[in-house]
């Protein structure tokens, strides 16, 4: 079965289950996004489509779920006039952005717009040509890719980076383990990083940008290689760290045109929608 017959029957078995037509139409998008951004087989990916349909159902909790909604509080990011050029090409010209508390903000665009930079820069990781970034609060970063120690087991990733947020070893451990669970993963077991998965070691990495419940986290493209509901289950996270107050900057696909997110950044037209 090829991608599209696979997003077809995906989508009619979500009409019979009568998922509202948002909802279906953004699981859709997702998973196309997966799908042909990797190259993999949707059979091996997310399994049958009546499977993976009755997994959106049970994560979803029925038709025409939408997620609760908070209004949003201080502002905890504000770009400012960003610009970064490497070598000939401009990446960011005088991009704005700016977050607040219990906000979610979707950074969309084509490849090479500059997406996972602004990011970086947002975290501290790379400096702007020019402009300004001022986060207000405490930041959690999780990177596309990279971002574990090969040799380090979960556990250890959870007291490495807890303790630079104030927690002591315990409690690293039972919060990195519970977060872990959120995106059905035993984190558990003693098992070096490089033995981990792709998409566990993302599962990884977006469990530690969480850790210490940061005010602002930062997550390009944290659902890359995550299988069946995964996803779901971490937009459902998503929701309740803007439900808690938190601001999120998420990349991601084709939300511009979906009600999921409170703002939109469009890399392509380098200006935010509400």
């Amino acid at each position: 079965m090829n991608h599209q017959s696979w997003l077809a029957a995906l989508t009619g078995e979500l009409h019979r289950h009568g998922v509202d037509r948002e909802v279906a139409g953004h699981v859709v998008a997702e998973a196309a996004a997966h799908l042909y951004d990797s190259g993999e087989a949707p059979l091996a990916v997310f399994g049958t489509p009546a499977d993976y349909a009755g997994a959106v159902v049970r994560s979803v909790g029925g038709p025409a779920h939408l997620p609760r909604r908070t209004g949003p509080g201080p502002v905890r990011l504000d770009v400012r006039d960003v610009r970064k050029r490497y070598r000939r090409q401009q990446v960011l010209d005088r991009v704005r952005l700016t977050v607040r508390a219990g906000e979610v903000a979707a950074v969309v665009g084509a490849n090479g717009s500059g997406k996972s930079t602004l990011l970086r820069i947002c975290a501290g990781l790379v400096s702007p040509d020019s402009g300004s970034v001022h986060v207000h609060g405490t930041v959690g970063y999780c990177p596309q890719d990279g971002g574990t120690a090969d040799f380090l087991y979960p556990d250890e990733h959870f007291a490495l980076v807890g303790a630079g947020r104030g927690l002591d070893r315990a409690r690293s451990r039972a919060e990195g383990r519970t977060q872990a669970a959120v995106l059905d993963w035993d984190a558990s077991a003693a098992v070096a990083a490089r033995q981990l998965s792709g998409g566990t070691r993302q599962k990884l990495n977006l469990v530690l940008a969480g850790l210490g419940d940061p005010d602002l986290l930062l997550l390009d493209e944290p659902y890359q290689g995550f299988d069946r509901g995964t996803y779901l289950d971490f937009w459902h996270q998503v929701w309740r760290w803007r439900d808690d107050g938190r601001a999120v900057v998420v990349v991601t696909h084709l939300l511009n045109q979906l009600d999921r997110v409170d703002l939109v950044l469009d890399l392509s037209h380098r200006e935010a929608t509400r």
